[in-house]
């Protein structure tokens, strides 16, 4: 999985130093799965981390992340993105096969400002929506939040999507 991280999160993950440049070839690196961004929030004096899946406009919410935490990322970003296709409903063979294409955790700091623009939705949707109801981020169930953001509409390069139709699909082919 190559993680594109933004200089807040890249600041946060002790082995950012883990570059592409230094392994041109990644295993994995051609999978449907192995792109994602990520966007460190700071909500209510809390960590939290936003993923997005280049091309599916996927997004997967983490609240109050501890330093401890940001040293072993792509786990907990496997685990969160397995547990929500599996609250999605898919089959766990697709959702095996799923975890097996993540591959390990690659990052960079090359971003895209289309999925950048919609991980500012994502973001402008949990501070002003989410967080409205109720009292500390740390109340958001991370699974529950993480379907919630991925059932709404998505403009991807003038085409309207829907993440939780289009990840569905794109596990299911896998």
């Amino acid at each position: 999985m190559i993680l594109h991280c933004t200089r807040k999160l890249v600041s946060r993950i002790p082995s950012a130093l883990n570059r592409l440049e230094a392994d041109p070839e990644p295993v994995g690196r051609s999978g449907p799965l192995i792109s994602w961004h990520g966007h460190l929030l700071t909500l209510d004096r809390r960590q939290c981390v936003l993923f997005c899946h280049d091309a599916t406009r996927y997004a997967l919410f983490m609240p109050g992340l501890r330093a401890p935490q940001f040293a072993d990322l792509g786990r907990w970003h496997r685990d969160l993105f397995l547990a929500v296709l599996e609250a999605q409903g898919l089959a766990h063979h697709h959702i095996a096969q799923a975890g097996l294409l993540l591959g390990p955790l690659r990052t960079d700091q090359t971003t895209d400002r289309s999925v950048l623009g919609s991980m500012r939705v994502v973001a402008d949707d949990l501070k002003y929506g989410l967080l409205n109801q109720i009292g500390n981020v740390m109340e958001l169930d991370p699974i529950s939040t993480s379907l919630r953001l991925n059932d709404r509409p998505c403009a991807v390069h003038k085409t309207w999507i829907h993440p939780f139709a289009v990840m569905r699909e794109l596990v299911e082919r896998l």
